[in-house]
């Protein structure tokens, strides 16, 4: 019973995982980018839903909703003020230099005006969860509500990306800007679009982490944010269900390793695993192996 109980919160915080391993995704798939500064808009949504419950005394959902858009916002603006004037960059590392230096001015940014105490949060979901087998197996309302987030996520996802005009004009920016710019295409516009969804996701995970784990602080997005990214990696940057599963894979392993090897050497196994399975596919499980031409 136990081991189902470790498996179930592995699959939750999988789950988290997984939603801001979305974002990283889209945006590297159809802009092709790290954003590394994403696991700050987890921070930033937090503090929006924390401000607007604790200080101005709202409700969770009013907090939930306007996180989502001012990260949104965020987003959006980010992408357009430090990374559209350097999408033409002779050189890649000047945008992941950027990406850490905006990620930087997030979490000091956050320490000005919140200082580096670490908060109480309260949870965006007050329903108690169920319990089986005469109460030996008790599932946390969170736990539940976010595995179901992130499924129905997933699904809305793969709906817009497939059925939509917008969604189309995604996939063929990712398959060659130049190409999607001569049909007509607002590349633009559609990379925009995929830093206000990616972003939008962030808040999302961000409410079902400090849920989860009630503590916040400005340095809360770091190593979710690094983790996520290892997530879409392990699954295949790129793939929207390689994330997904990536993100449940790493949560899984995260917990039982924690639980049954050693809750200090969880993250040396978590990135141990990455590394194997890069030495056997390089492409993540899900990854496609893409032929540039020269």
């Amino acid at each position: 019973m136990s081991f189902l109980i470790y498996l179930i919160n592995g699959l939750s915080l999988g789950s988290i995982y997984a939603i801001i391993a979305l974002g990283y995704t889209m945006v590297y798939g159809i802009a092709k980018m790290l954003n590394f500064a994403h696991g700050d808009f987890i921070m930033v949504g937090c503090y929006v839903i924390f401000t607007i419950c604790s200080t101005l005394n709202g409700n969770t959902v009013v907090g939930l909703i306007a996180a989502v858009i001012l990260c949104t916002l965020l987003g959006i603006t980010t992408e357009k003020v430090a990374y559209k004037p350097l999408r033409g960059a002779a050189s890649p590392l000047a945008v992941l230099i950027t990406a850490i230096g905006v990620s930087y001015f997030l979490e000091n940014l956050a320490l000005l005006i919140f200082g580096a105490d670490i908060k109480s949060f309260s949870s965006v979901v007050s329903w108690q969860g169920l319990s089986f087998a005469g109460g030996d197996l008790k599932i946390q309302g969170v736990t539940i509500i976010t595995i179901l987030s992130s499924v129905v996520i997933l699904i809305v996802l793969q709906l817009f990306i497939h059925k939509t005009r917008e969604g189309q004009a995604m996939l063929a920016v990712a398959e060659d800007k130049g190409a999607a710019m001569l049909m007509g295409i607002n590349v633009n516009k559609t990379i925009s679009l995929t830093f206000a969804i990616g972003s939008a996701l962030a808040a999302i995970a961000g409410a079902l982490l400090c849920s989860a784990y009630p503590s916040l602080s400005p340095y809360l997005g770091a190593m979710p944010g690094i983790k996520a990214f290892v997530a879409a990696v392990f699954g295949g940057i790129g793939s929207i269900p390689g994330a997904m599963i990536g993100g449940l894979v790493l949560g899984i392993v995260e917990i039982l390793s924690r639980t049954y090897i050693s809750s200090q050497l969880s993250d040396a196994i978590v990135f141990g695993i990455l590394i194997v399975v890069l030495l056997v596919k390089p492409t993540g499980l899900l990854g496609k192996k893409i032929q540039e031409k020269v």
